[in-house]
């Protein structure tokens, strides 16, 4: 079966240089954090990669890495614009941030026709995860449902996708007996407590301690195509509701929770225990090299990743 992972790279700022974190080199021959979530993919099973970026991006994007994917894999791109809305909406004036993960995804629609995943540019899942969920879209998933969507995710351990260096915003989840998502709340300001344990900053300065053994969304999905043409209809009444703000995103975790709230998804949670790395802050930079380096070390990843 053919699979393809989405990689959401629209965030890459508009120069390129050492201060772009999705392009910070992190391996001992240059490799960046997308170099190993390709490889990993690839050794998994996928055989295709879709880069979502900005269209002003496109020719340096190409020149400094779909170029050299592309001669490893079939690639394409998809354009997240933030004048590209449906249903005749139109940006507020002023805003230019595009409209967030949903966005982003819907970008893809009459680009992706296979079962597929998706990703941050900027996160390293660890190897587990990408055996995990293509086995699932390969062998599991129920790829003809397009009235209850199958879904899936790898549910992370909070307690492996926190930055020594600052809070980090996680979906937080709860699943069934059987592994199927209930909830996911999107929890902002979580902070490691010095002690192995977490905490929420809440707005007023107090502090709510949260199980480090949550199971968590790292915003890496598999669905088929017919959850993008889902994302048209609900983008839509999205900007029915919140068109006019500056700071409103059609996030994925918000969407999926509401299909599950709606009974028009389910999710599978496929736990694993990788730990989650990325450059979060400019602090977490050194970390991720030492990291990568003590992987390589330990014979997961070559020194030169493709070569």
């Amino acid at each position: 079966m053919e699979t393809t992972l989405i990689i959401m790279a629209a965030g890459i700022g508009s120069r390129f240089g050492g201060g772009i974190k999705q392009l910070a080199p992190v391996g001992p021959s240059g490799e960046i954090i997308m170099d190993y979530s390709i490889h990993d993919a690839l050794e998994a099973g996928f055989n295709k990669v879709v880069f979502i970026i900005r269209k002003d991006l496109e020719a340096d994007f190409r020149e400094i890495i779909g170029n050299r994917i592309e001669k490893i894999c079939p690639c394409a791109y998809a354009f997240q614009e933030v004048e590209n809305l449906p249903g005749g909406f139109k940006n507020p004036e002023g805003r230019t941030k595009p409209w967030g993960t949903g966005h982003a995804v819907l970008a893809c629609k009459g680009i992706v026709d296979t079962p597929a995943m998706v990703i941050n540019a900027d996160d390293y899942y660890g190897k587990d995860a990408y055996v995990k969920m293509h086995d699932y879209l390969v062998n599991h998933m129920d790829t003809e449902k397009t009235d209850v969507l199958d879904i899936a995710m790898p549910g992370f351990i909070l307690g492996n996708t926190l930055s020594d260096n600052g809070s980090v915003t996680r979906g937080v989840c709860t699943t069934d007996d059987e592994g199927n998502l209930k909830t996911i709340v999107e929890t902002s300001n979580i902070y490691k407590d010095g002690n192995g344990g977490a905490y929420v900053e809440q707005k007023d300065g107090s502090k709510t301690p949260i199980d480090p053994e949550s199971l968590v969304s790292m915003n890496m999905w598999a669905f088929t195509p017919a959850f993008i043409d889902r994302l048209e209809g609900g983008f839509i009444e999205f900007l029915g509701e919140h068109g006019t703000e500056m700071k409103a995103e059609y996030l994925l975790p918000t969407v999926i929770g509401d299909m599950l709230k709606a009974g028009t998804a389910t999710v599978k949670v496929l736990k694993t225990t990788d730990k989650w790395f990325g450059v979060t802050y400019k602090e977490d930079k050194d970390y991720v090299i030492e990291s990568f380096k003590k992987l390589i070390e330990a014979g997961v990843y070559k020194s030169k990743l493709f070569g």
